[in-house]
């Protein structure tokens, strides 16, 4: 069984994926992931992910209103601030 995910997921990495290897992240972190993955701290990474998620969608959300596009899903509001 296939994973619709998974399978996006590669696209938008060959499609993305030069662009994004180019942008520099902030110091210290590649080191820090780094150090979740080689004490296989899958919950720690998890959150990691889950908070990117959820600022894209806050951020798409928020680009889409502005241009007046009513979305599909209305976002829950975080009390994460950055």
């Amino acid at each position: 069984m296939t994973n619709p995910y998974a399978e996006w997921f590669e696209q938008l990495r060959s499609e993305y994926g030069e662009q994004l290897r180019a942008m520099p992240l902030p110091e210290g972190l590649p080191e820090h992931l780094r150090q979740l993955i080689n004490a296989h701290d899958e919950d720690a990474i998890q959150f990691m992910i889950k908070l990117a998620w959820q600022f894209g969608a806050q951020v798409g959300y928020a680009a889409g209103s502005r241009e007046g596009v009513s979305p599909a899903v209305k976002m829950p509001t975080s009390r994460v601030q950055a």
